[in-house]
Parts: structure tokens; C-alpha cells; sequence
């Protein structure tokens, strides 16, 4: 904190002293001056050289091909007879450009099927991969769910389109132990290089919120849920060669707050908590360095599983996968 300070301070300095020179030394001055705090941001060495170091270029271009989806599965016993249904999201396709310098992105996404009418979702994602603390947060408005439905009562039944309305908030945070030597940012962000083999353990804290209906003839269903939850994993990262990374990481939290609210056929549905009820966040990545060019794939996959089947039970799964081409200027 203190070096922060002593950086803004000179900056402060040397714009006091701007009105007594030209108006384009002027502004040289501002972007050599911003230029030396960001270097020296960039380059203070709170890690292990010896397993983790910085790119060496300031600027980084990435093209990316992100595709992602969603499904719920429920079953239980209603008026004692068994169901079973599963509904999934329609995939969400986008490209995106980002651009960062010295560890500052900026990232523009476009999804062409929306922008051709041909997809009415809303989802945003707001994604940190820092090299100590991190975090993912989506929020998602979907209606182009399609499925199945089996019953006892009503037998095997497709579900339309858009018989549910979705609106789901997901957080999900970690935090590393041996950061000095394991990089998350090496494997998601690319703003570090892993040199050498590494892992580490994880703190995880996880936050859900939905709100779903499904409305359509035979078919009535309403619920709400939030659940926070706590837990911990581990992160690997295999260097098998100075070109290649694999990144392998697990965060399973166990769910310590619940509140939820099921109305099915008109009748409150209660939901019979049993331990361990979990969300279950999973990240892979695959990293090939080509000079200054680097290119991968990225997955992250989230599992909620909440509830017995022999009475109602309620899965989750959120995930992404993303294929990328970068080059370092």
C-alpha cells in the first residue's frame, strides 16, 4: 500500500508541474510517467521466479470462441408416484477480442445469433483470475429451455419450447495458499507463464440464486432457491514440457445456507435436506505456447445437487468452454 502511494504521489508531482511546459511534452510526460507505474505494477515479484514469471511484451491480443449452457434435472414422489424430468438450455454461442496491457484487460463479446434475432437469452459473465484471490459471476435470463417430462401419472412427455423461464445468479470465489509457485492466471488469464510444475490448495466460497417456473397444461412448476456454500479443493498445474501447460482444479463447498421455496401442481413441495449437499466448481485448461503466440481451450462446469430423489431432488449444471488464439506485441 505504501508503494501504491508513492506511485500516485509522483504522478500527482509531475502533473502539478505540467503547465510549465508545451502542451505535447505535456502529454508524453502523463503516458511515460502512467507507463513507469504500470511496469513497476506489473513486475513486483510476489512469486517464485523459479515457477512462475511474467511475459515479457506489455500488450496481449486474444481472439476467443466461447460456447456455454445450462441444465436442471429434478425427481421425486408427488401424490405417491414417481417422477423425472430434465430441461436444457439452448448453447450459447459468442466471440469476443480482448486486448490488455500490462495485466489491464479489456474484453468486447458479440453473439451472432442475437444479433440476428435468432436468440433471446440474456446472460452476463464477469470473469477474475487473480494469481492469490479470484472469482466468477454469471448471471443468466433464459426461456429457450426444451426437455422431457416422466411421470407415472402422465407417462413420457416432450416439454416445449420455452415453457421455462429461468433467472439465475451464480458466484463463485477462490483463494489460493501457495500463489508464490502455483499461477491460476497462467492457465485462464494468460497474463502469467507457469515454468515449472506446481499445486496448491484452495479456499472456496460459493453463492446461488434462482427463480424458475414452468407452466403449461399438465405441467406447474415454481421455485426459488439460495444457497451459500463453503469448502475447499485443489489446483494443479502440469508443465510437461517449456510449451505446454494443463491446468486441473476442483472447489467442492458444501452448502451451510438454504432457503427454498417449490410449488408443484399447486402444492408446496418441501425439500428434504440430507448431507453433504453441494456446488461443485471445476475449471480445465489446456495452454500451448508458440514463440509469442499462445492458443488453448478452456472448461469451467458447475454442479448444485440439493435434495433426495425418494423425495424431490433438484440438480444444476452450468458450464463454458472456450477455444482462444493470442499473440504478445
Amino acid at each position: 500500500m505504501q508503494k501504491r502511494t508513492i506511485d500516485f504521489l509522483c504522478m500527482a508531482l509531475a502533473v502539478w508541474t505540467l503547465p510549465h511546459t508545451s502542451h505535447a511534452q505535456s502529454i508524453f510526460s502523463i503516458n511515460r510517467l502512467v507507463d513507469s507505474v504500470l511496469m513497476r505494477r506489473y513486475q513486483r515479484a510476489d512469486f517464485d521466479s523459479t515457477y512462475i514469471t511474467r511475459p515479457q511484451r506489455k500488450w496481449t491480443l486474444t481472439g476467443r470462441l466461447n460456447v456455454a449452457g445450462a441444465q436442471i434435472r429434478a425427481e421425486g414422489i408427488e401424490q405417491g408416484l414417481h417422477f423425472k424430468s430434465e430441461m436444457s438450455a439452448e448453447y450459447k454461442t459468442t466471440v469476443s477480442v480482448g486486448v490488455s496491457y500490462l495485466g489491464l484487460s479489456l474484453n468486447l463479446s458479440l453473439n451472432p445469433a442475437k444479433m440476428a434475432g435468432k436468440y433471446h437469452d440474456y446472460e452476463l459473465n464477469f470473469r477474475s483470475y487473480g494469481k492469490q484471490f479470484g472469482f466468477d459471476i454469471a448471471y443468466q435470463d433464459a426461456r429457450n429451455f426444451e426437455g422431457w417430462h416422466e411421470s407415472e401419472r402422465l407417462g413420457h412427455i416432450t416439454l416445449p419450447e420455452d415453457l421455462l423461464k429461468l433467472r439465475a445468479f451464480n458466484v463463485n470465489t477462490y483463494y489460493v495458499f501457495n500463489h508464490r509457485r502455483f499461477s491460476y492466471p497462467a492457465a485462464f488469464a494468460h497474463s502469467y507463464i507457469q515454468r515449472r510444475s506446481a499445486g496448491s490448495f484452495l479456499l472456496a466460497a460459493s453463492g446461488q440464486g434462482q427463480h424458475g417456473e414452468a407452466l403449461n397444461g399438465d405441467i406447474d412448476f415454481s421455485f426459488k432457491m439460495t444457497n451459500i456454500g463453503l469448502g475447499a479443493g485443489y489446483g494443479y498445474n502440469y508443465v510437461p514440457s517449456r510449451n505446454w501447460l494443463l491446468h486441473l482444479s476442483a472447489l467442492p463447498t458444501f452448502i451451510v445456507y438454504t432457503n427454498t421455496s417449490i410449488n408443484y401442481a399447486g402444492n408446496d413441495v418441501h425439500l428434504h435436506h440430507h448431507f453433504p449437499e453441494v456446488i461443485i466448481t471445476s475449471r480445465g485448461a489446456v495452454v500451448h505456447q508458440m514463440g509469442n503466440m499462445f492458443a488453448g481451450i478452456q472448461m469451467v462446469f458447475n454442479f448444485t445437487n440439493l435434495g433426495d430423489k425418494d423425495e424431490l431432488e433438484i440438480q444444476n449444471l452450468k458450464w463454458m468452454m472456450r477455444a482462444y488464439l493470442g499473440i504478445r506485441l
